[in-house]
């Protein structure tokens, strides 16, 4: 049954990391389920990842018109868009050409509705479209509800949402114009895709998925984590198999010689950057706290660290013995293998920017979460986390001398200080709290398993989307 020729995808993913994982994963899904799936990174991404196949997933380019240096580039976001829109749309004409004529024609594109020209293409051709989410159905329905002139602070399951519970670029939106328009743009032609699907799970954000679904039906399909950490029903997939950035572990054995649940795992993604002030309130902080940390501070970032402290981390490592272990509190890293660090019984909380991947894979792993919004979904996910999700706490910003708005806390004003840092973590890590946060952490953890094992909320979508293309390329 699985080798019988059941349709040919495309998938185009927003160029970066944290948009390409979560279609990647999808990707292997559906190959597992017996489609043929062709991912198409951009020319200059895919100088970076050599990748020929994945499982089987295989790879094919289309260009973003910065073939050589991709987004750093661009004059602006609004820059890039619009000529990776122009480049986009060619190119991407061009390789559906190529492969029509070939034994494998493309009978459907998935794409990712930064990316709303690729709709238009497919509708050229006549073929069906999915568009893919990679954020919280929270987030999209805020974004679905300001485009359409509703109110979207008034959100199904939630009390009213504050201004810094907002995505920044809705509460912010003069800071960020061409990433407003971006986010606007992902509804303009939403209404022609065949199928929407969100990277979350029906009982994840239910009131908002059936809310939602009044105005156009999202399918939830995830969480989209490599299958060994979930339903195992992909063989041998342990991780995403793209990496932007160079690999240096240490990690597992440093984490396998501590006790379970005894280490903070510190990690704000590929994008942030925190200002010298806030690494320094971080650093004392975290050592302060008393608990082990696993830092992943990345080359670029390090000369903001307080002096010294990477080497006084060094001395304390190598002078321990196995029985002082816990003299030894802290470990700095350039990189990390994420989803086997929040999987390692020895991480008891997983401090975090609060980006979507690397949220739902706690959720996923069930780690409480210590959240740090910088931009973008990150305020909104640090208050789903806190007050819906009830797995983790938002750190509350210092703003003595502060003019800006509330939302972005790389704002030089805007510090989150030690001791704040050392009370979100004593919440998380001890007491009452910390063991109600771990329960609910679990019982994420338990429903993420059950939305994509067979005949779960996920699966059972991803099936009807399998069985209506089948029927629409018989």
């Amino acid at each position: 049954m699985e080798d019988k020729f059941r349709g040919h995808i495309l998938a185009i993913p927003y160029p970066s990391q944290g948009h390409i994982n979560p279609l990647l994963q999808f990707s292997k899904i559906l190959a597992s389920k017996g489609l043929k799936v062709t991912l198409a990174n951009t020319i200059f991404i895919s100088k970076s990842l050599p990748l020929k196949s994945i499982g089987s997933v295989q790879f094919d380019t289309i260009s973003d018109g910065y073939d050589e240096e991709g987004f750093a580039r661009a004059e602006s976001i609004g820059a890039y868009l619009a000529r990776m829109e122009a480049e986009g749309s060619r190119t991407l004409i061009e390789l559906i050409t190529k492969y029509n004529s070939s034994p494998h024609p493309i009978n459907g594109i998935i794409y990712d509705p930064f990316l709303p020209w690729a709709l238009d293409v497919a509708k050229q051709f006549g073929i069906a479209s999915a568009a893919f989410f990679t954020q919280t159905c929270t987030v999209n329905y805020i974004y679905y509800m300001h485009y359409h002139g509703g109110d979207a602070t008034s959100i199904p399951g939630l009390h009213m949402l504050e201004p810094q519970d907002l995505p920044s670029f809705i509460s912010a939106p003069a800071s960020y114009p061409a990433y407003i328009e971006m986010v606007l743009n992902q509804y303009v032609n939403l209404h022609e895709a065949d199928f929407i699907f969100a990277n979350s799970f029906y009982k994840l954000e239910q009131q908002v998925v059936d809310s939602m679904s009044k105005v156009c039906r999202m399918l939830t399909i995830g969480p989209t984590i490599p299958s060994t950490y979930l339903d195992n029903r992909i063989e041998d997939d342990k991780d995403y198999g793209v990496h932007l950035f160079k690999i240096d572990s240490v990690c597992s054995d440093w984490l396998n010689s501590k006790p379970p649940g005894s280490v903070i795992y510190v990690a704000f993604g590929s994008m942030a950057h925190l200002s010298h002030k806030q690494m320094e309130e971080l650093a004392l902080g975290l050592k302060g706290s008393g608990f082990h940390f696993l830092w992943v501070v990345k080359e670029s970032e390090q000369a903001k660290l307080p002096p010294n402290f990477i080497e006084e981390l060094e001395l304390e490592r190598s002078t321990s013995t196995s029985e002082d272990g816990g003299k030894c509190k802290g470990l700095i890293v350039r990189w990390s293998p994420q989803l086997e660090v929040l999987s390692n019984e020895a991480v008891g909380c997983f401090f975090t920017h609060g980006g979507w991947n690397s949220t739902i894979e706690a959720l996923s792993l069930g780690v409480p979460m210590i959240v740090m919004p910088q931009w973008t979904d990150q305020p909104t996910n640090s208050k789903l986390v806190q007050d819906l999700w009830k797995v983790g706490v938002r750190v509350k910003v210092d703003h003595h001398h502060h003019h800006h708005h509330a939302n972005i806390i790389t704002d030089e004003n805007g510090i989150v200080a030690r001791e704040e840092i050392e009370s979100c973590i004593r919440k998380v890590m001890e007491g009452e709290t910390a063991i109600e946060m771990k329960k609910n952490a679990k019982k994420w953890k338990s429903l993420a398993i059950e939305a994509v094992s067979d005949g779960g909320t996920s699966d059972t979508n991803i099936h009807e989307f399998l069985s209506k293309l089948a029927t629409a390329t018989a």
